[in-house]
C-alpha cells in the first residue's frame, strides 16, 4: 500500500498525508532491498571516485625502519654533548653501520635510522668541526624519529570496504602496493524526460515548448553520486509511452529515473504506469516539501524507480537534498558525512510552518562579518536558479524562519556548484 494518498486524475494532494522527507526516505528504504553491486578489477591509474569492493590491508610496517622527521644527526640520546661523526646516511640507502655511544651519523629527513641509535638531534642544534660534534639541545630517545609501524601495521586494516577513492586513499594503496584495485561496478542509472512540450537543446522552442534541461542536470549529479547515467529517449505524455520507457530503462539500467508527469493533472500518467510494472510499484507519492511536493519514490523488484518533478530547479534540488543515499546505496559506498558551510544569514530566510523547504542560496565574504548566506527567490521553473545558488538550506518544519545575523548551514551541490 502507498504511503500517501492514493490520488485520482484530476485530484489533489491532500495535505495531512504526505510525509516529510525523513519519513518518506525511511519509508522507501525499509520497503527496498538492494542487489549486491558486482565487483570488478581496475588499475591504480583509474580508481579515483571508485567505490572500494573489498578491504585494503597493509602487507607490512609502514614505514618499514624508524625514519628521521629531521635533517640532523642520529645518535644515542643518552650519550653526551660530544659526539664524532663516523659517516653519512643517504636517502633511500641503508645506514652504512651501526652506532654505539658517542658516535653520530649525518641524516636526511626521512632517512633509515641506524642500529644503535634512538634519537636526532636537528642539525641547527649542534656546533660542527670537522668529524667533531657538540650537541647544543640535548635529545631524548625518541625525539625527531618515526617509529616502525607508526603509520601501519602488518595485517592493519588501513581502508575498509566502501569507502570512495580519493587522491588519499590512492596515497595508501600505492604505499601498499595495492595496484590492482578491487572496486563496485558503477550502477547504471538510466534518465528519461516526460512531456510533449520537450525539444532538444540544439532546436528553436516554440510556444509552449522548453529545451530539455532537466537530463543533463540530473546526469552531472549521478555522475558525481559516482553512478554511470544512460540517456533514454524522452517520453511522451501517454500511458503507452511512459510504460515502453521504464521498461527499457529497467531491462537496461539499475534504476530509473524520470522528470516530470508526476503531480496530479489529468495527464500525469507516471505513478500509474509504474504501477503496472510490477511490485512494489510507488510507495511514496507526494512529499511535504517546496520545492519537489509531486516526486515519486517507486520500485520494480530491487530495482529504484524514481519520478522527480518537471520545473528544472525542484527536479534537480529532490535528487540532491533527498534521494542521492538511494543512488549512493546502489555504488556500494559507505553513507558520508555532507559537506556543508557555515555561514551567517545576510537577511531573514522564511518558510512554511510545517513544511520543509530546501532555499537555494548565494555566499559572499564580508571582511567584517565572515561567510553570508542570502535566500535566492525560489522559482522552481527557472533552470538558471540552482546554478547561481552556492547551495541551499534547509528550513524544517518546526524552524520555518532563521533571522538576519543567525548562524545557518548551507548544503554545497554534489555535481558541483560556484
Amino acid at each position: 500500500m502507498r504511503e500517501s494518498a492514493a490520488l485520482l486524475p484530476g485530484a489533489t494532494f491532500q495535505t495531512e498525508r504526505l510525509l516529510a522527507p525523513e519519513q518518506a526516505l525511511v519509508a522507501y528504504l525499509s520497503r527496498l532491498e538492494f542487489e549486491r553491486p558486482k565487483i570488478e578489477t581496475v588499475t591504480i591509474d583509474g580508481a579515483f571516485g571508485r567505490v572500494l569492493a573489498r578491504d585494503a590491508v597493509a602487507d607490512d610496517a609502514y614505514p618499514s625502519h624508524p625514519r628521521s622527521t629531521m635533517d640532523g644527526f642520529a645518535v644515542v640520546s643518552a650519550s653526551g654533548a660530544m659526539q664524532r661523526i663516523v659517516g653519512e646516511i643517504r636517502m633511500g640507502h641503508a645506514p652504512p653501520r651501526a652506532i654505539v655511544p658517542g658516535e653520530a651519523l649525518r641524516i636526511p629527513t626521512g632517512g633509515a635510522l641506524p642500529d644503535g641509535a634512538d634519537a636526532v638531534v636537528p642539525i641547527e642544534d649542534v656546533k660542527v668541526d670537522g668529524d667533531a660534534m657538540e650537541i647544543v639541545e640535548a635529545v631524548e630517545a625518541g625525539d625527531n624519529v618515526t617509529p616502525r609501524g607508526a603509520d601501519m601495521q602488518p595485517g592493519e586494516r588501513a581502508l575498509r570496504a566502501g569507502r570512495r577513492l580519493g587522491g588519499p586513499e590512492l596515497a595508501v594503496l600505492a604505499t601498499i602496493g595495492v595496484v590492482d584495485v578491487p572496486v563496485y561496478s558503477r550502477p547504471v542509472v538510466a534518465i528519461a524526460s516526460t512531456g510533449d512540450e520537450l525539444i532538444d537543446p540544439s532546436g528553436k522552442p516554440g510556444i509552449g515548448q522548453v529545451r530539455d534541461s532537466n537530463r543533463y542536470a540530473i546526469a552531472g549529479a549521478l555522475t558525481a553520486l559516482g553512478c554511470a547515467p544512460l540517456q533514454l529517449p524522452r517520453a511522451h505524455d501517454t500511458r503507452e509511452s511512459l510504460e515502453a520507457t521504464l521498461r527499457e530503462g529497467l531491462a537496461r539500467a539499475d534504476a530509473v529515473i524520470l522528470t516530470g508527469g508526476s503531480s496530479v493533472g489529468e495527464r500525469d500518467l507516471t505513478p500509474d504506469a509504474i504501477d503496472a510494472l510490477g511490485k512494489p510499484g510507488v510507495i511514496v507519492h507526494g512529499l511535504r516539501v517546496k520545492p519537489g511536493k509531486p516526486t515519486v519514490l517507486a520500485a520494480i523488484g530491487a530495482k529504484p524507480v524514481i519520478g522527480l518533478p518537471g520545473n528544472p530547479a525542484s527536479s534537480l534540488m529532490i535528487l540532491e537534498a533527498i534521494v542521492a543515499p538511494v543512488f549512493v546505496a546502489l555504488t556500494g559506498a559507505t553513507p558520508h558525512i555532507p559537506l556543508s558551510y557555515a555561514a551567517t544569514a545576510a537577511v531573514d530566510f522564511k518558510a512554511r510552518e510545517g513544511w520543509t523547504w530546501y532555499v537555494p542560496a548565494a555566499l559572499e565574504r564580508d571582511p567584517a562579518r565572515g561567510l553570508l548566506a542570502t535566500p535566492l527567490p525560489l522559482r522552481s521553473s527557472h533552470t538558471s536558479l540552482l546554478a547561481r545558488a552556492h547551495g541551499y538550506v534547509v528550513l524544517g518544519e518546526m524552524n520555518s524562519r532563521i533571522a538576519a545575523g543567525d548562524r545557518v548551514v548551507v548544503h554545497p551541490f554534489s555535481s558541483g556548484g560556484r
